[in-house]
């Protein structure tokens, strides 16, 4: 199952440019909201408990873990620390 998906995607980026393009970037935001929900459930929280520990609504924390894009750091350390783990950013190289 994962080679079929693993040639989906090579097929796609060889022939769908913008695909190709965007899709390190997407799979990025992606990655994060995963990690943020495995985190949550790691924790034994549902999404309207760790939205009270945020002080924030649990619509904004679906859309953390469904559409995970342009969030603040503040935000992604403040749940971070809510699910009893610390946030930790690299930089790496681009290439």
């Amino acid at each position: 199952m994962k080679d079929d998906v693993e040639r989906y995607i090579a097929k796609r980026k060889r022939t769908d440019p913008k695909f190709a393009a965007n899709f390190e970037a997407d799979y990025q935001d992606f990655k994060i909201g995963v990690l943020l929900r495995q985190a949550r459930e790691e924790a034994g929280l549902t999404q309207e408990a760790l939205a009270k520990r945020t002080r924030t609504k649990k619509s904004a924390i679906s859309r953390m873990e469904n559409h995970a894009e342009d969030m603040r750091l503040s935000t992604l350390e403040r749940v971070a620390r809510a699910v009893g783990k610390r946030l930790k950013v690299e930089l790496v190289s681009a290439a």
